[in-house]
Parts: C-alpha cells; sequence; structure tokens
C-alpha cells in the first residue's frame, strides 16, 4: 500500500459501479451459511487424549481441574450448577471431605435450592454417612419445611434403616405443617406396616379434624377448630378403613359423624352413595331405604342423579313393586320440581306434576303442590293468558269434591277463583253494583263494563251446589254470574239448569232477559218456541216466531224456516198454506239480502216442503225461483297493493232479481254471438248446411235452455270458468252491430242451472249445501262463543 510523504497511508478510492442492475446470480444469507457449514471453516480439532501414568501427572490433573472449577465458580457463583459438578467430580474421586466442603459452600451461596440439599444428603446416604445425612435432611426440613420431597426421604431413610421411632417422630414434625393429603396417608400406611391400627385411627381422626389450641391476639385462651382436609372422600375413606380392619360400628358411627358435620346445606350424593352400599352390605336393607330416601329430600335435583341410579338398582335386587314404583315416582317429581322451577308460568307442566302426586301422595301434599300451582297468576289480563291457568282451579276444586270429598273447602276454592278473575274493567274506584233488571236494561252499555270470565267455571259451581242439594245457592251463583258478566253460555247453562228442574216459569222469564240482552241470536228463538211447544201453548209459540221475524237483526233464514216447520207441525187444516204463505213472506224480505247462500238456503228448504207437501205447480213455481250457480274470477291484491292474481269464486243469479236481467240477457246475446261466429267460419255449402242446421238446434236448445232454467246445455261442461266482467280482455276484429256488449256477457257462463239443482237434489246439498250449512253453523256457532 503505498503512503505519503507524512508517513499516513493513502485510503484507496471507491470504485464507481457502472453497472447497478441485479446480478444474474443471487447470494443469500441462508446460501453463506449452508456453505460454511459444508467447509467447516471454524470446526476445532479434538484435544488429544491424555493416559496418565504417575502421581505427579494425576496431581498436575487434579490441579487443572480443580482450577477449572473454581474459575467457573469465580466467574458466577449463583450457577448452582457448577457447585453440583464440582462437589460430584470431587465425589467420584472419593474426596468425600472436599465434596462436603464444596456442598457447604454452596449452601452459603443459596440455601433455599432443592436440587443442592437433595444432592448433598445424597451423597451422604451413598458414603454410608447416616448420622451426617440426618444431620442434613433435619437442616432441610427446619429451613425448607414445606418441600414435601425432604420430608418423604428423611422418613424413607429411617424407615429403612429400621429407625421406626425416628420416622415416626419426623411423621409427627411432618404432620404439624398440615400437609397435603398423600402425607396423611402415608404416615397412615407407615402405622399399619406395623400393624398400629389405633394409631391409624387416631391420626384419621387428626386428618379429618384436628383440635389445634391457639393463642388468638384478639381472643386469649380462645380454642379454635381447625379443619385440616375433611372432604367427603376423606370421611369416606375414614370409613372403609373402620370397615376393612372389621370394625363395623365404629364404621357406621364415622359415616353418621360424617352427615351430620356436612348438615344440609353442604351434603353430597357421594357420602350417601358410600353410606348406603355399606349399609347394603350389612344387609340393612331398611336402613339403606331411609338413607337414599333421606338424601334425596335434601339433596338438589340436578346433583342426584348417581343418587336416583343407585337407589334404583338397589330396589330393582332387593325391594318391592310398590318400591320400585317409588323410586320412579319420585324421580319423576324431581323433574317436575326443576320444569316449574325454570318457568312458573308452564302450566302443562304443573298439570302433569298434580297428575302425579294425586295418585301417589297425600291430601297435604296434594293441596300444597295446587296452592303453589294456583299461585302463579298470568302478568296479563287476557283471556286467552287465563284459559290454562283456570282449569287449574277448576281441577282443584273437582279433587277436594271427589277425592277429599270437602264441600266446604271445595266451596271455598270455588269462591276464590271467581275472586280472582277480572269479570269487570271498572273506571271508576268504586265498586261496581248491577242488578240483572238494569243488566239487562242497558246491555250495550255494559259490554265495555266487564273484561272477561269462564262460564265454565260458574257452571261448574252451580253443579256442585245442587249437587250439595243447595239450590238456592246455585241460582245465587247463577245470578251472580249473569249480573257480573252476562253471556251466551252462562244463559244457556242456567236455563238448561231450569228445565232439568222442570221450573218452567223460571225458564220463561230467563228466555225473556235472554233475548232482551241478545235478540240477534236466532238460536235462542227458536229453542224458546221449542220450549212453548212442548208445554202445549202453541198461541205463546206462534208469538215468539212473529216476534222473532220481526226483528231488524235477525236476518237469516233459520227462523223463518222454523217457524215454517212449526206451522207445519201443527195439526191444522190450513197448516199447508200458513207454511206456504210463510215462506212466500220470507222469500220477500231476503231479496235485499247480501247473503245469497241464506237466501238459497231458505229456497231449497221451501222447494223440499213443495216436494213432499206440495203440488206439481207449486213445485215448478218454486223451481223457477232457484238461482243460477255461475263461476267467476275475480282480481286478487295483496296488502301491500300489488297483484296477487285471480281467484275463482260461485255466484247466484236469482231469476226474479231486477238487478240481475240485465245480465242474464247480457249472457244469452254472448252466446248467440259465439255460434253465429262459429257459422260464419264453416266452408262449403254442405259445410254451411249443417252449421246452419246445427246453429239451428243450438238456438233451440238455447231457447229451451230460457224457458226452462232446469236444463242444463249439453255443450259446455259445468266445470268450465270464465272471466268476470271485470277482467280485461281484446275484443275480436270484427263483430255484429248491436253485440258490442257481448263481450262482458262472455265472461260469464252457466255452469249449473236450478233445475240441476231440483233433479240432482242429494248432490248439490252435499255439495254447495253442505258448505253453506257449515256456514251457517259456524255463525251460529259464533253468537254461542264464551
Amino acid at each position: 500500500m503505498a503512503s505519503t510523504a507524512a508517513g499516513k497511508q493513502r485510503i484507496p478510492k471507491v470504485a464507481k459501479v457502472k453497472n447497478k442492475a441485479p446480478a444474474e446470480v443471487q447470494i443469500t444469507a441462508e446460501q453463506l451459511l449452508r456453505e460454511a457449514k459444508e467447509r467447516e471453516l471454524e470446526l476445532l480439532p479434538p484435544p488429544p487424549k491424555q493416559k496418565i501414568t504417575d502421581e505427579e501427572e494425576l496431581n498436575d490433573y487434579k490441579l487443572k481441574k480443580r482450577k477449572g472449577f473454581e474459575d467457573n465458580i469465580r466467574k458466577n457463583r449463583t450457577v448452582i450448577s457448577n457447585w453440583i459438578k464440582y462437589a460430584q467430580w470431587e465425589e467420584s474421586l472419593k474426596e468425600i471431605l472436599r465434596a462436603r466442603s464444596i456442598y457447604e459452600r454452596a449452601l452459603d451461596v443459596d440455601h433455599r435450592n432443592i436440587t443442592l440439599w437433595l444432592k448433598y444428603a445424597e451423597m451422604e446416604m451413598k458414603s454410608r454417612q447416616v448420622n451426617h445425612a440426618r444431620n442434613i435432611w433435619d437442616r432441610a426440613i427446619t429451613i425448607l419445611p414445606r418441600v414435601n420431597q425432604f420430608w418423604y426421604k428423611y422418613t424413607y431413610m429411617e424407615e429403612m434403616l429400621g429407625n421406626v421411632a425416628g420416622c415416626r417422630q419426623a411423621f409427627e414434625r411432618w404432620m404439624e405443617w398440615e400437609p397435603e393429603e398423600q402425607a396423611w396417608h402415608s404416615y397412615i400406611n407407615f402405622e399399619l406396616r406395623y400393624k398400629e391400627v389405633d394409631k391409624g385411627r387416631s391420626i384419621y381422626e387428626r386428618y379429618i379434624l384436628w383440635w389445634h389450641l391457639q393463642l388468638v391476639v384478639e381472643r386469649l385462651n380462645g380454642a379454635s377448630l381447625v379443619l385440616v382436609h375433611p372432604q367427603v372422600k376423606n370421611w369416606i375413606k375414614y370409613a372403609r378403613f373402620e370397615e376393612k380392619h372389621g370394625y363395623i360400628a365404629h364404621s357406621r358411627k364415622v359415616y353418621e359423624r360424617s352427615v351430620e358435620f356436612f348438615g344440609e346445606d353442604h351434603v353430597e350424593e357421594n357420602l350417601f352413595v358410600a353410606f348406603a352400599k355399606f349399609e347394603e352390605a350389612q344387609k340393612e336393607f331398611e336402613r339403606v331405604r331411609v338413607i337414599y330416601k333421606y338424601a334425596l329430600d335434601r339433596i338438589p335435583k340436578q346433583q342426584a342423579q348417581e343418587l336416583f341410579k343407585f337407589y334404583t338398582m338397589f330396589e330393582k335386587k332387593f325391594g318391592d313393586r310398590r318400591g320400585i314404583e317409588d323410586v320412579i315416582v319420585s324421580k319423576r317429581r324431581f323433574q317436575y320440581e326443576e320444569e316449574v322451577k325454570a318457568n312458573p308460568h308452564n302450566y302443562d307442566a304443573w298439570f302433569d306434576y298434580l297428575r302425579l302426586v294425586e295418585h301417589d301422595a297425600d291430601s297435604d301434599t296434594v293441596r300444597e303442590v295446587y296452592e303453589r300451582a294456583i299461585a302463579n297468576i298470568p302478568p296479563i289480563q287476557e283471556k286467552r293468558h287465563w284459559k290454562r291457568y283456570i282449569y287449574l282451579w277448576i281441577n282443584y276444586a273437582l279433587y277436594e269434591e271427589l277425592e277429599v270429598k270437602d264441600p266446604e273447602k271445595t266451596r271455598q276454592v270455588y269462591q276464590a277463583s271467581l275472586d280472582l278473575i277480572p269479570h269487570k274493567k271498572v273506571s271508576s274506584p268504586g265498586p261496581l253494583l248491577l242488578s240483572l233488571s238494569t243488566l239487562f236494561a242497558d246491555p250495550d252499555g255494559l259490554a265495555v263494563s266487564f273484561q272477561f270470565t269462564f262460564a265454565k267455571i260458574w257452571l261448574l259451581y252451580a253443579q256442585f251446589e245442587i249437587r250439595q242439594k243447595n239450590l238456592q245457592g246455585a241460582r245465587r251463583v247463577m245470578g251472580t254470574a249473569i249480573g257480573k258478566c252476562p253471556k251466551n253460555k252462562l244463559l244457556k247453562g242456567y236455563i238448561e239448569l231450569e228445565l232439568q228442574l222442570r221450573e218452567f216459569d223460571r225458564c220463561r222469564k230467563l228466555y225473556e232477559k235472554y233475548l232482551e240482552f241478545s235478540p240477534e241470536n236466532c238460536t235462542t228463538w227458536i229453542k224458546f218456541s221449542e220450549l212453548e211447544t212442548i208445554l202445549g201453548d202453541v198461541e205463546r209459540a206462534r208469538a215468539i216466531f212473529e216476534l222473532a221475524i220481526g226483528q231488524p237483526r235477525l236476518d237469516m233464514p233459520e227462523v223463518w224456516i222454523s217457524y215454517a216447520k212449526y206451522e207445519l207441525s201443527i195439526n191444522d187444516s190450513e197448516r199447508l198454506q200458513k207454511c206456504r204463505q210463510i215462506f212466500e213472506e220470507a222469500n220477500k224480505g231476503m231479496r235485499n239480502c247480501e247473503e245469497k247462500e241464506e237466501r238459497l238456503m231458505l229456497l231449497e228448504s221451501w222447494r223440499d216442503f213443495e216436494r213432499e207437501s206440495g203440488s206439481e205447480s207449486s213445485m215448478e213455481r218454486v223451481r223457477k225461483l232457484l238461482p243460477d250457480k255461475v263461476k267467476k274470477r275475480r282480481k286478487l291484491t295483496a296488502e301491500d297493493g300489488s297483484d296477487a292474481g285471480w281467484e275463482e269464486y260461485y255466484d247466484y243469479i236469482f231469476p226474479e232479481d231486477a238487478a240481475n236481467q240485465p245480465n242474464l240477457k247480457l249472457l244469452a246475446m254472448a252466446k248467440m254471438w259465439k255460434r253465429q261466429q262459429m257459422v260464419d267460419e264453416g266452408e262449403g255449402d254442405e259445410g254451411e248446411g249443417d252449421e246452419g242446421e246445427e246453429g239451428e238446434g243450438d238456438e233451440g236448445e238455447e231457447e229451451k235452455g230460457e224457458g226452462n232454467r232446469g236444463e242444463k246445455s249439453p255443450e259446455r261442461s259445468p266445470e268450465t270458468p270464465s272471466p268476470s266482467s271485470d277482467e280485461p280482455a281484446d275484443a275480436p276484429g270484427k263483430r255484429p252491430e248491436g253485440n258490442g256488449e257481448t263481450k262482458a256477457a262472455e265472461e260469464e257462463e252457466e255452469t249449473t242451472t236450478g233445475a240441476d239443482r231440483d233433479d240432482e237434489g242429494s248432490s248439490s246439498d252435499s255439495d254447495d249445501g253442505g258448505k253453506k250449512e257449515e256456514k251457517k253453523e259456524s255463525k251460529r256457532g259464533e253468537e254461542d262463543k264464551e
């Protein structure tokens, strides 16, 4: 390297990189390391083996090794592994004194190192220095009393040396520190190895419950109970220890003490299972059964699964059928308890629970469960939430009456249930007192006074009073029910009650009140008239029907039909004429009725009457009044206003209905135009002639169909649907003049005529008549609905 005159080195200039593009071959760190490993450039050769031939070389070798150990210790005194290596090296040379000195020096550095103490003591035991080893163990357990390893090795060494007293003394020192469970078991096993059962029992007593006097700063001369290991498993081990050595009475006493110790708040099923198995092994089956039942009554249900299992197995082995059933019933009761505890308003679970206890428990237990069930009142005062709940009261009352046979308690249950039901919704703070006369004077105003009630429980209460021969009490109950919340079912039940008692005057009064309350109920009028008919008062029955048909809200045909049948049943020469007159008046009165099915039902009843009792002319007259049944389609609209498609439905067109006559003419004109189109489309003279004859035949059939509405057109299937006049459609390209309205008529087609209904009779009644009857029944059912 060149140098300047001043003697300084000259630094070479850095070469400029002309090409800064990446090299074609890239060198990575991994590649450099791999090459270094392959070439092993830094591998040092192993030292040559040294062979010692005389004492001088040995001393040199020892000096060199000791110097190396001392240097390592001097560099870092806290590394205990260096001390241990040093001491073990001295021990290998049989230099016990030097090794002991090294261990002592290490303990001065770190006296809490467990490994150091263990190595030190093991060295003394290997060299058979028993006293030295005993001293080391004693120092170790004094400095570190919580290290169980020291105690285990110390006691093991004493026992191996045959020093039983020294070993027991070491154990006693250990137990003063209240060690873990395994330490106690080691002590017990030590005593048992030398047949010291009594000492083992005393150790168990100290192990589980240890009375230890200790001075308390706050309380001088006070004594406290120190619980060392009072777990259930330790009690069980203690009892099995006594059982194993033949002390059965002591074992039973241990189990009893354990049950008393844990009390009723901290019981565990394992303890009772072990106790029961012990008694079962001693053939004490009654004691076993008592133990299981005691445990099942006190252990939480979710924690007693194993207990149920072993109890069932015991009953299957040693019990009778009754015992097995008791186990199953007890288990089911616990399940129901959990269900009703999780959801107190689960009334279905309460019903199942009550059915179970009614068959397997005493009356006091059943009453207690019923009281718990009825205490869960629905939080919302709506009838749909009370429908299941109210049956708890009903079942409770029936149980008291039928099973317990306690009439007074039954009466209290009924009264309590009626006091609980919110019959009224009173706006004013004062009570709402109503009499029967004021109730029926303004029924509409009272409709918003009460909230809801249950007629069933009122009727059951009244029937109970009758069974107790308390007729006045039953009438008082029904009067109170009607005064608080008049309902159809209540009034019907009261009337039926008086009918069974043959109190017909009271029935008449109740029917009158019923009709004042609900004059639109046709069934009430009919039943009232039937009552008068049964009593033989024809004029009163006829007057009731006259009042019924005069009601503006009674627009249903049932009253007219019943009136006509009533007149027909009277043995009178003019009964047919009166019956026919009633049907005519009903037909006139129902011409403007919106429900065409009701009008059709009236005409069908009239037709049946004329068929059985009338003439051909009267039958023909009624047949002409029957409507035509047509199938139509109407457009449906969804709730959001969108198109929901089309719906097919049947409509009835009455001939005498003036509003429908233009539609009938329009329908006939549409048929004629259609046939004319078929004629115009024919080709050839023969075709024209054939079609002409065919058209004339069709026209004749059309005229025949118009003249007699009982014939069905053979050209159209009765199931062929036609669109209604509301459905949009494109008009044909050419039409005759004067037929501009025929498209609307073409959208309705006659499917079944009145004569078909007359001729087919039974099939019509089973098809549409049945549907109409169902509709009427449902309508009447709604009137009688609670």
